[in-house]
């Protein structure tokens, strides 16, 4: 039992980057899957460059627009934006490309994993490169005469002049090159990244470990609530429908509540609530909105804030 409460107390503490790494593992498994057991290269000039470069790149950009999908922040910024009635944009000007930069640099972890890996693999590369023909150009300088018409069979190991056979181990070479280079660039790039944020973070290092502890904390609670409470509304209508009778008054927070709260979490430095819900009941009146006021700002390192919903994911 203890070994399991430290488990759960680990997933707790680190289940954002415990979930990025699920993420980068499935993504490395799947692309090995399908350059193994589903990718067949043509070996035809006509077909080999479209054909390794959907392999590539499709399933990369099928995962970023699936990043957004499964994201809570995405539907929590979308969901009754085009409603009959609802004020304008969902969000716009600075707000709305900080939100939309920040959701697709979570986006992009799983089909930049699938590009790295494949590049590495190097299968797909060489299939789309022997049917490039500027890269038969220079590739086949001061080769064979008919090294750019056998180019396109080199991934099946199917040229007959040796020499242009060879050709793979470069293109190949390439390909890794260009996986580590990509490699490289993300790690840097997120490294910047995070020291940027990190330096521009209007809370201190504790404060941000105590934010993240409430907001789990507060998903918990609300779930746990949400639960009860809609476990005896439920019984209560169900209790009236088989005896006729009345139901008795149950107070239910109203639409406009729950859009309050399902709003976009934005800092203020003269009111530091720790999320949208926190804002919310300390609003000055109870007929003030609290979608945007004066000094609110979107601030990258607090992203976290929007991520989790009730489930700590989205559910479609």
């Amino acid at each position: 039992m203890e070994k399991l409460r430290t488990v759960l107390d680990l997933h707790l503490k680190h289940h954002n980057a415990l979930g990025y790494g699920l993420v980068t593992l499935l993504t490395a498994g799947g692309e090995r899957i399908f350059s193994t057991v589903v990718f067949q290269c043509p070996c035809n000039a006509t077909w080999n460059l479209s054909y390794g470069l959907v392999f590539l790149l499709v399933p990369a950009l099928a995962l970023f627009l699936l990043g957004y999908v499964v994201s809570a922040r995405t539907w929590r910024l979308l969901t009754g934006c085009c409603a009959p009635g609802a004020r304008g944009c969902c969000s716009s000007g600075l707000r709305g490309t900080l939100v939309f930069a920040q959701l697709s640099g979570a986006a992009a972890l799983a089909p930049l994993t699938w590009v790295a890996v494949a590049l590495l693999g190097g299968s797909f590369y060489e299939c789309a490169a022997s049917g490039s023909t500027a890269l038969a150009q220079r590739l086949c300088s001061g080769r064979d005469p008919a090294c750019a018409v056998q180019l396109p069979l080199v991934p099946c190991q199917q040229a007959r002049v040796p020499d242009v056979q060879d050709l793979l181990k470069d293109l190949k070479a390439q390909s890794q090159v260009l996986g580590w280079i990509l490699i490289a660039a993300v790690i840097i790039f997120l490294l910047i990244f995070t020291s940027v944020t990190r330096c521009l973070s209007p809370v201190s290092f504790l404060q941000l470990k105590f934010w993240k502890i409430y907001l789990e904390q507060e998903q918990q609670i609300l779930k746990a609530q949400a639960t009860e409470h809609a476990t005896e509304l439920a019984k209560e209508n169900i209790k009236s429908f088989f005896e006729c009778s009345h139901p008795k008054e149950y107070h239910t927070p109203s639409v406009k509540d729950w859009q309050q709260i399902s709003s976009l979490y934005t800092f203020n430095p003269k009111d530091q609530y720790y999320s949208i819900l926190h804002k919310y009941v300390n609003r000055r009146e109870k007929s003030q909105s609290i979608r945007s006021a004066e000094g609110d700002v979107v601030i990258p390192v607090l992203g976290f804030v929007d991520s989790p919903g009730i489930n700590s994911h989205a559910e479609i």
